[in-house]
């Protein structure tokens, strides 16, 4: 094969710098050393990734797989130029929805594209990444760093996450055993999390605030930061639930929000009644409905509404699951029941009046 001529370099000169590339994965080797637990086999740089689910004390494991992104919350990351959070939403909707089965993270890969690769950037998103994972316990074990010109504007990216998890078999969380009378509980939000930003940032450029200036239903931090506070990782306590046999159903409220989320756990003829004073409806979501000009209806099929878990547990198991989380440190809401129905999967009693007063006051 010739010798490459050394003062010329074709591809580097087309906009994809190989050396570049290298220097990056060299400089967040130790973020993803930094995530390794028991079951991790070899260290990144290899073709694949491996993990050995036994050595992470699994005996008769089920996998469960999830992949996700966090959808147009990044253009808000590249738009203000804040790129440490977002790799936790990337974690975070990933391991989420694996424990919905009762699975516990083992394993992460991101992918990270962009048209020409901004080293400082990359490595700001990658440590999020890491952060999360050392929350919840998830090994960073490999990933792919794409640059691809002429696809992406300059200063873009974009971001997809995939996580593996397991659980041992028999113990996967499945639904069948929801019941009418059981109990609906719900973690709090921390905000908007990853869903729903293609209205957000609608919202914003009809509401004339910029992301630099002051949020309105926040004034102690800018628009922007506020937006970008991350999704939270509940993955941690889902386990905790489930390992202890004290959970019938999870749902991870993402896109398609209460009304779409919580049907999926449910079996058919059953539904859920919530009661919208039960929880807090945010300053964000009130902030949001009066500036968009929406009804409860529609915050409802597209936000979390200040509920990004809602947990389905059996009535006699209510005290001992709403201590195990608190002893977690979650803030545990009751906020309803499931119920049988014919009609809609879920009904949320209050929320027309109590949000649009909400509303009104942020208005």
């Amino acid at each position: 094969m010739p010798t490459p001529a050394k003062d010329s370099d074709p591809y580097k000169a087309a906009g994809v710098d190989i050396a570049k590339g290298k220097a990056f994965v060299d400089a967040i080797a130790g973020t993803a050393r930094d995530t390794g637990r028991p079951g991790v086999v070899g260290g990144l740089g290899g073709f694949g990734a491996l993990f050995d689910p036994r050595a992470a004390g699994f005996r008769d494991p089920i996998l469960v797989a999830a992949t996700d992104g966090v959808g147009t919350k990044l253009s808000i990351a590249i738009e203000t130029g804040r790129h440490d959070t977002i790799g936790t939403d990337l974690v975070a909707m990933c391991v989420n929805d694996l424990a919905v089965q009762g699975a516990e993270p083992l394993f992460f890969l991101d992918y990270f594209a962009t048209g020409e690769l901004e080293p400082a950037v990359a490595e700001s998103v990658v440590r999020g990444i890491g952060t999360a994972c050392r929350a919840v316990g998830c090994a960073l074990i490999g990933g792919e760093t794409a640059e691809m010109p002429g696809l992406y504007a300059a200063g873009d990216y974009d971001l997809a996450g995939f996580a593996v998890g397991a659980v041992e078999r028999g113990r996967q969380i499945t639904g069948e055993a929801v019941a009418a009378g059981d109990v609906v509980l719900g973690l709090p939000s921390s905000g908007v999390h990853s869903n729903g930003f293609s209205l957000v940032r609608r919202v914003v450029r009809d509401s004339g605030v910029a992301y630099g200036d002051p949020a309105p239903f926040a004034p102690a931090e800018s628009l922007g930061a506020a937006l970008l506070t991350p999704t939270r990782l509940y993955s941690p306590a889902m386990v905790a639930l489930a390992r202890a046999g004290l959970v019938h159903a999870f749902a991870h409220i993402t896109g398609g929000g209460l009304l779409e989320n919580i049907p999926r756990a449910l079996p058919d003829g059953l539904g859920v009644r919530l009661d919208a004073a039960r929880w807090p409806f945010q300053p964000v979501f009130a902030w949001l409905q009066a500036r968009g000009g929406l009804d409860a209806a529609d915050m409802a099929l597209t936000f979390n509404c200040g509920i990004g878990l809602a947990i389905v547990i059996g009535a006699e198991h209510k005290a001992a699951a709403t201590a195990l989380l608190r002893d977690a440190g979650e803030t545990v809401f009751e906020i309803g029941a499931v119920v049988a129905t014919s009609g809609p999967r879920v009904v949320i009693d209050g929320a027309d009046a109590l949000w649009s007063r909400a509303a009104a006051n942020a208005a």
